[in-house]
């Protein structure tokens, strides 16, 4: 099968500062890749670098055998077919919640304003969002935020999705809201791509858990195989530091 994502010697630099050491890694259409790590490992990097928020120094990323990084590439088409939701949200402020999850579809899609509405409040719908569509954003909570970001992403009908550590800007009781939701785009079997620190998310719903440490995919496997028996030394001290907290 051929992967739908592949990085191939991806390397990414700051000045002297190498955050991405020669990365490997191909994700396939309809798993849920789960990627952990020590803060500063290089997972939101990554994350961005997939998303050409980062440009790479070097090395190449395929998106369907085409290079990203290569070919002049129209971005925002790009980015509507490889979405991505930010631990920050990135809403519009200035637009209600109905507005923020059409507006990416008129301007890069070119659907007319009744389809793009239709949509919107359909995946509004599917995050248990569709009451709050005037809702102005700035007066919704972090979880109903990030479920419109969600939505808003969905909306754009794309094939992958990534998830720059969905849950850490929300409390505690509102994290559960958040992650129902991508376990049930995980029953669909929406290609998902998540860098997070809820462990135990990881350790149910991943098809495959990503271990970085230190600018580099340490290790690799099923999260099965990842939380019982990893054989990085580094991934057992990660592991049992996080888990034993």
């Amino acid at each position: 099968m051929e992967p739908i994502i592949e990085i191939s010697h991806l390397s990414k630099a700051f000045g002297h500062n190498v955050v991405l050491k020669d990365i490997n890694a191909k994700f396939y259409q309809g798993e849920v890749v789960c990627v952990i790590g020590s803060s500063g490992s290089g997972k939101s990097t990554m994350l961005r670098c997939l998303n050409l928020l980062e440009t790479p120094t070097s090395g190449d990323i395929l998106f369907k055998n085409e290079s990203i990084i290569t070919k002049k590439i129209d971005i925002n088409k790009y980015r509507s077919k490889v979405g991505m939701c930010f631990q920050s949200f990135n809403l519009f402020n200035n637009m209600t919640v109905l507005q923020n999850c059409m507006i990416g579809q008129q301007k890069v899609l070119k659907r007319q304003k009744e389809e793009a509405k239709k949509i919107a409040i359909e995946f509004l719908s599917k995050v248990n969002m569709a009451a709050y569509i005037n809702a102005n954003v700035t007066l919704l909570s972090g979880g109903q935020k990030q479920r419109v970001a969600i939505a808003r992403a969905l909306a754009m009908s794309p094939e992958v999705l990534l998830f720059d550590e969905p849950t850490s800007a929300l409390d505690p009781e509102m994290v559960g809201e958040v992650l129902d939701v991508i376990k049930n785009l995980a029953n669909e079997k929406m290609t998902m791509i998540i860098v997070t620190h809820e462990m135990d998310f990881a350790r149910q719903l991943a098809d495959r858990v990503m271990f970085m440490d230190q600018g580099v995919i340490a290790e690799e496997g099923s999260s099965e195989k990842i939380f019982s028996s990893p054989e990085n030394i580094r991934t057992k001290e990660f592991l049992k530091r996080v888990l034993h907290q």
